[in-house]
């Protein structure tokens, strides 16, 4: 099975989560379940984009223009008489529009004429017109009433929030939050309460549990960490039933064809469903995936690398599924190698590497159980199973780590 395959079976059995009605503070990188609809337009009302003057373009003439000054209108007040001919109103920025005026003289020009001049004086001396007709925000320029401010399915950025504040839109429809349980399993690995066995080299850190940990904190679910299993039917039992509550279930190791995998074997006799186990790529072909009890599970391999790149490519779009995102995949670019590459199976490899101004390099050696180099690597870079060597200057697809542009289908 390719990868694609896999990621759209996969996908075919994530569906967005049920809804709530969130506190706007507490909406951030939530998805709208629903269209927004504008109650009001916005601009309210035709405004003043400048400190300076609300005039009559028709007063203006080339030479200086000396308008009397009726009144003073500040951010947060109404103007209380309509501009004349001849006549003009101090207007601050955000201020509405007076009745008549069709134009915003900055204040830098003008000067201040007759006693008491431009700040609230009896006239202004207008000495450059180069804003007529100029400096005005119009109603509903921004949003008309009863138009879709926001669409479903759009993701709510610090931008975002700000047009629902705009529109008084103060608790959205949001899909839920995923919940996302994770453990991994083994007789070796123990977490960092027992520091002296790591450093005296008896036992292995768990560092998957803390770099999944991120990738899912990272991906904007809730991570539920179940802890490590030992290499028992019993103890995996213990550690999954603590994934009752869970949208999505994610394991590492265990999930190969050694004696001691035994992970696909308990989630089959606790009644999960196996959809698919092995896809054609490296690193990670030991991948898994199922239902447990309605809820999806996705059985990743457990060197460090292989876990990360499976969580990139199948785990993220699982999970922005779960959040209602209509695009799950992030693209891919296209980038010239840097390097002479030398593979061995011919399978899909996906190799961390560096692309800068469009050129991709390795960061250094490749295998399963480098973990710095995911951590040197800003993208993966797509080998295609026909090409054992890549040669210099070759065009190839990479995957950019941090990219935020994402595409509906898989592209890898």
């Amino acid at each position: 099975m390719t990868p694609a395959e896999a990621a759209r079976i996969i996908l075919e059995h994530c569906q967005p989560l049920t809804t709530e009605r969130r506190p706007l503070r507490d909406a951030l990188d939530a998805v709208l379940a629903e269209d927004v609809t504008s109650p009001i337009d916005l601009p309210p009302w035709d405004n003043s984009a400048m400190d300076g003057y609300a005039v009559r373009s028709a007063d203006l003439s080339a030479s200086e223009t000396t308008l009397a000054v009726i009144e003073t209108i500040a951010a947060g007040q109404f103007p209380q008489k309509a501009i004349g001919a001849a006549q003009a109103t101090r207007i601050f920025t955000g201020a509405p529009l007076p009745q008549g005026a069709d134009t915003v003289i900055r204040q830098e020009d003008t000067a201040p004429a007759g006693n008491g001049g431009g700040g609230g004086g009896s006239a202004v001396t207008i000495r450059n017109i180069r804003d007529a007709k100029k400096n005005i925000r119009r109603r509903g320029e921004d949003i008309r009433k009863g138009a879709v401010a926001l669409p479903s399915g759009s993701a709510l950025g610090p931008a975002q929030l700000g047009v629902l504040a705009s529109i008084a839109c103060d608790a959205p429809l949001v899909h839920r939050t995923p919940r996302v349980a994770f453990m991994g399993s083994g007789d070796e690995i123990v977490d960092l309460d027992q520091k002296a066995a790591i450093l005296a080299g008896t036992k292995i850190a768990t560092s998957n549990s803390y770099t999944l940990d991120a990738l899912i904190r990272r991906s904007g679910a809730k991570p539920v960490n179940l802890g490590v299993a030992r290499d028992t039917k019993e103890s995996l039992r213990e550690h999954l039933r603590g994934a009752a509550n869970a949208d999505l279930l994610v394991t590492t190791a265990g999930v190969s064809v050694g004696e001691h995998d035994l992970v696909r074997e308990v989630l089959q006799e606790l009644g999960g469903e196996l959809k698919l186990w092995r896809i054609a790529m490296r690193p990670g072909a030991p991948v898994g995936f199922g239902l447990l009890r309605g809820v999806p599970w996705i059985g990743l391999p457990g060197n460090p690398v292989s876990t990360m790149v499976t969580f990139e490519l199948f785990v993220r779009p699982a999970i922005r599924r779960l959040q209602g995102y209509a695009l799950p995949f992030r693209r891919t670019v296209p980038v010239v190698v840097g390097e002479p590459i030398t593979l061995g199976p011919r399978l899909r490899h996906y190799l961390r590497a560096v692309v800068e101004d469009g050129q991709a390099r390795l960061t250094g050696p490749q295998g399963s159980g480098i973990l710095t180099s995911m951590a040197r690597a800003n993208a993966l870079l797509i080998v295609p199973a026909d090409m054992p060597t890549v040669p210099v200057g070759v065009e190839l697809q990479a995957l950019i780590l941090d990219d935020p542009r994402h595409v509906a289908e898989p592209p890898y």
